[in-house]
């Protein structure tokens, strides 16, 4: 492990006082993808993991149009006055493309972006799966060792990502709408295994009624499978962004589920091999670097690629030149 040199020896003291501008710059150089930034990144937060663990890890995911980012603004603005500091990371899928974050959920989230005692940050996954593991809970420790004691890791739709952001968090909170058709035919079986929490939203005005007939429906669908754990059910509850309403009964559910969890050592444990997970999924996002990187490989990949689209080369024998040129 890197010393820490002096600047990051004075980053690491403005972002444990606090330091929002160095909280932003911390983040900017974990992200980096340049060796030294993340040689001194890697320091930073070994040096800052003693301040971290102490916060509540929320993952949110939604279907399209329930108004998760709504929600979330609501959510957070209601720890935020009762003296909780609240730190929002978007994991964007949409960066496999772009290889960086939209920014359109900082301006859905128009009380929470400007509260004082609230951070939200744009997580990119810079086009892996490994990389939303490896980004997004490097920025949740820096977040945590600068004093936010809830993080909401919020994920853009349902698909892939939801699978590594339950890995990152110790509550799954699912996001879902009334009067959207069958709702058991509108959510993944393998999402519903995931969840610790669905939450009807929009249960407001002539949306009530209809909320909680779907939630009644999600708690009968959540009966039929196998809780993950002896000690929590899987509750289907009705919120409204819009007005505030569940949303304390929500909060109390996610502090009731840790403190059950807490009290039996599982919240560590849980975090242990998440931890191991991140680990593999960083192994994995260095070997990927290497094969975009390696002048060699770089220049025979796409006559390797050609051959197997055109028959004449084996996908089998096309892994095993990579893998030797990786000395795998």
């Amino acid at each position: 492990m890197a010393d820490l040199t002096a600047a990051v020896t004075a980053l690491a003291a403005a972002l444990a006082a606090g330091d929002r501008a160095a909280l932003a710059r911390a983040i900017t150089l974990a992200e980096s993808r340049r060796a030294d930034h993340r040689e001194q990144a890697s320091a930073l937060i070994q040096h800052l993991l003693p301040r971290t663990g102490g916060a509540t890890r929320v993952g949110i995911t939604g279907v399209p149009g329930v108004g998760k980012s709504t929600a979330i603004d609501a959510l957070g603005c209601f720890l935020t006055a009762r003296g909780h500091k609240v730190a929002v990371l978007a994991v964007d899928p949409s960066s496999t493309r772009t290889g960086g974050s939209i920014l359109g959920d900082k301006t859905r989230m128009a009380r929470l972006a400007v509260d004082p005692h609230a951070y939200i940050r744009p997580s990119p996954s810079s086009g892996t799966l490994g990389g939303v593991a490896a980004r997004t809970r490097e920025t949740m420790l820096l977040c945590e060792a600068a004093g936010f004691d809830v993080i909401l890791v919020e994920t853009v739709g349902v698909g892939q990502s939801e699978t590594a952001v339950a890995d990152l968090t110790d509550f799954f909170l699912v996001l879902m709408l009334p009067n959207a058709g069958d709702e058991l035919q509108g959510i993944k079986k393998g999402i519903i295994e995931l969840a610790d929490m669905i939450a009807v939203n929009k249960a407001d005005g002539s949306g009530a009624t209809a909320a909680r007939m779907a939630a009644a429906q999600y708690q009968a669908a959540l009966h039929i499978l196998a809780p993950a754990s002896t000690l929590w059910s899987t509750p289907a509850v009705t919120i409204s962004a819009l007005t505030g309403e569940g949303l304390e009964a929500l909060w109390a559910k996610i502090e009731e589920h840790r403190a059950r969890h807490d009290a039996k050592g599982l919240i560590a444990e849980k975090r242990r091999r998440q931890d191991v997970k991140w680990m593999w999924a960083m192994v994995q996002d260095r070997l990927q670097a290497r094969l975009r990187q390696d002048p060699a490989l770089k220049a025979r990949t796409p006559a390797l690629e050609a051959a197997v689209a055109a028959g004449t080369l084996s996908p089998t024998l096309a892994a095993e030149e990579i893998a030797q040129a990786l000395g795998l």
